[in-house]
């Protein structure tokens, strides 16, 4: 019973938060070409890497709201900007504690570094406090749990071969 209130619950939300935006593969003006594959995070153009760039596989995350990581994304009939575009996370070093003030979350926001990391271990590690819920009241088997995502260093950066 569970399980088929938790799946119409889902579709309901699929169809309240969805919109007319075109998946599709071309390059046509008028339609919009979502990454349908691996995307490769990686640091911003003139910033030497202390760790390997992270493959971040986008079909994976097609459950979400695209609003979810594109915050900025208000316009739907406009194309998604990339996360590092200009205005968004795009401070390619972080900022002193002298520079944001006691206040100034924005500027620290916008380091792509910590916006990649609070943004995706944030989300993971909130699945695993919402799995370990469902798995304490018993509504759910911990095998029928959705996999969370990975919240360590290595789980997200490979060591090269």
């Amino acid at each position: 019973m569970y399980k088929i209130s938790l799946g119409v619950l889902c579709l309901v939300l699929a169809i309240i938060l969805g919109n007319a935006m075109v998946v599709t593969g071309s390059g046509d003006a008028d339609e919009m070409c979502v990454p349908m594959g691996t995307i490769m995070l990686e640091p911003l153009p003139g910033v030497e890497a202390k760790r390997t760039p992270v493959d971040f596989h986008h079909p994976t995350h097609f459950g979400f709201s695209c609003q979810t990581c594109h915050h900025k994304w208000i316009e739907l009939d406009k194309p998604i900007a990339g996360c590092t575009t200009s205005g968004c996370h795009d401070v390619a070093e972080a900022p002193k504690p002298a520079d944001t003030g006691s206040g100034d979350k924005e500027l620290a926001a916008r380091y792509y570094k910590t916006a990649f990391h609070n943004l995706c271990i944030g989300c993971h590690k909130e699945m695993q406090i919402q799995n370990k819920a469902l798995e304490l009241s018993g509504r759910v088997l911990k095998e029928n749990l959705p996999n969370t995502g990975p919240t360590g260093c290595v789980q997200c950066h490979l060591k090269e071969e």
